[in-house]
């Protein structure tokens, strides 16, 4: 008897179904065929197991199992209980007329158990898409297919509720999640707050300029001086996730298999903090299986790197390419995958080895040219791609010890609410832009327009304060963000003036 059940795969952040046909015919012997991997192939013995101690049988012919469309390989364990219900059904040991109707995923367990499985999101997000009825999957990842409506999503522990549901013995109850109900419970949870941070007003100033206009950001500074601990509060002044950005994130993070168990909805802009040792691979994704990297982890949200000079210089550099295009393209000789890479960067490093160049009480001890070395392990078309370079400098005693309440993390976001949504108004017409940050010279030209006051000021920064010519571009757009801060239809000579104070690696003579 043949008889087809359906699973899925997933390729990049999307899903493709597979169709699992069993053919049990008279002789004796297996075969699964349709380019499975190892982790496929060894199903036999988990399945073989898993029927025997729920009381069912392997049946004693000859099974055949294909998994079409066979230019695909199929990877993982997931399709163990997609292969089993073929089993039983085709063997006529259960006879489960509805099996079609749905896609079966889980990797089971040698008693029967059912295991989680990753990228249940995109999967559920195909199989509405077909008109699929429903989606059988382990009880972990239920709560993640069921924020796609109307597909019914059954979260199951065991084989032996699967076949009991199939088979019309037992009714299962359809897990339910309110998309827009969890959304909303879950946007203001931050655990940070900038009120927390005593002094430093003026780094808050260029934190909440880079978050207004989605820019990237350096924070150089001496060890202490609240480089991470500011770094770590972005997220609290960041616009509020859309509803279409938060199921992008939370695809990415279900294809990776980072989402908690019994978890849906991503609704916090993510915050991606690397260690300083991580592979190329491992930071823009890939792999033998292409698996999201940690820039991928941070679409719609941030990624810090911390003592950003420790990095490989390799690692830092195949960020380039992304931090411009805002996804990651990874071909193989087989397939190509994209996954999505809209981030802001948020960096910190020491101005020196000893940490202490330019500090205001302590004297540094680097050598001469040690401090320009330790600079140059950033390349220059990485720190072009950084719009703000912010100096941080250490906490007055005084400013410590303050009882004076400092400015809530709501406010400032709100403040970046608005700036946003004037670029939101901005750019309505342009597709893919969304805020000052990705603006193209196309775009620079016409919204970055400035007087001839403006012009003699930037000439004279270029020429009188040796900035780079490249930096001419990354100063208009900050400063058009400054002049949303302000409400303001026109960028003015201040707010070119504040743009150019946070060029500070451009100037010819900041390393002594």
């Amino acid at each position: 008897m043949l008889i087809k059940t359906f699973g899925s795969a997933v390729f990049g952040v999307d899903a493709s179904t597979i169709t699992i046909e069993v053919n049990v015919d008279a002789g004796i012997n297996f075969f699964l065929v349709g380019l499975p991997d190892s982790a496929v192939k060894e199903s036999q013995y988990r399945i073989t197991a898993a029927l025997k101690n729920n009381h069912f049988k392997w049946p004693g012919k000859k099974i055949t199992i294909n998994m079409a469309p066979a230019d695909i390989r199929k990877e993982g364990s997931a399709y163990d209980l997609s292969i089993a219900v073929g089993i039983l059904s085709a063997s006529g040991q259960v006879a489960m007329p509805e099996a079609d109707q749905y896609i079966i995923m889980g990797e089971l367990s040698l008693d029967g158990g059912i295991q989680a499985i990753k990228g249940a999101l995109p999967i559920a997000i195909q199989a509405r898409k077909e008109g699929f009825k429903g989606f059988i999957l382990p009880k972990e990842n239920a709560r993640e297919a069921a924020i796609v409506d109307k597909l019914e999503v059954y979260g199951v522990e065991s084989l032996r509720e699967v076949v009991d549901f199939l088979s019309g013995a037992k009714n299962l109850k359809r897990v339910e999640v309110n998309t827009r109900e969890e959304f909303k419970e879950q946007l203001n949870n931050a655990p940070f707050d900038f009120s927390e941070v005593k002094g430093q007003e003026n780094i808050k100033r260029a934190l909440e300029i880079a978050a207004a206009g989605g820019h990237n950001v350096i924070l150089i500074g001496p060890p202490g001086a609240g480089k991470t601990m500011l770094a770590k509060r972005m997220p609290t002044i960041l616009p509020p996730m859309t509803l279409n950005e938060a199921l992008e994130t939370t695809k990415i993070h279900s294809v990776a298999g980072k989402l908690s168990k019994n978890s849906s909805l991503i609704a916090e802009r993510p915050f991606r903090s690397p260690h300083h040792s991580i592979s190329d691979v491992a930071l823009v994704g890939g792999g033998g299986f292409p698996q999201p990297g940690e820039i991928s982890l941070a679409h719609n949200g941030i990624l810090f790197l911390d003592e950003l000079p420790e990095f490989k210089r390799t690692v830092l550099e195949v960020m380039r390419q992304p931090m411009e295009d805002r996804k990651v393209t990874i071909s193989r000789a087989r397939f190509t995958v994209d996954y999505p890479a809209s981030f802001m960067l948020v960096a910190s490093m020491n101005p020196c080895p000893c940490g202490y160049y330019n500090h205001p009480t302590k004297e540094c001890v680097c050598s001469p040219g040690v401090v320009q070395k330790y600079l140059n392990k950033i390349s220059g078309p990485l720190l072009d791609r950084i719009d703000l370079h912010v100096e941080v400098t250490p906490v007055s005693f005084d400013e410590m010890s303050s009882e004076r309440a400092a400015e809530k993390s709501g406010d400032i976001r709100q403040r970046v609410i608005e700036a946003r949504e004037m670029q939101n108004q901005r750019f309505a017409e342009t597709d893919d832009i969304y805020c000052n940050a990705q603006m193209q010279s196309k775009q620079l030209r016409q919204v970055c327009k400035i007087g001839k006051e403006g012009q003699e000021l930037l000439r004279y920064a270029i020429d009188k304060l040796n900035l780079s010519g490249r930096a001419y571009d990354r100063i208009l757009k900050v400063s058009r963000t400054i002049a949303d801060l302000e409400v303001s239809s026109n960028i003015e000579t201040p707010h070119l003036t504040e743009a150019i104070q946070y060029r500070s690696l451009d100037r010819e003579g900041w390393m002594g």
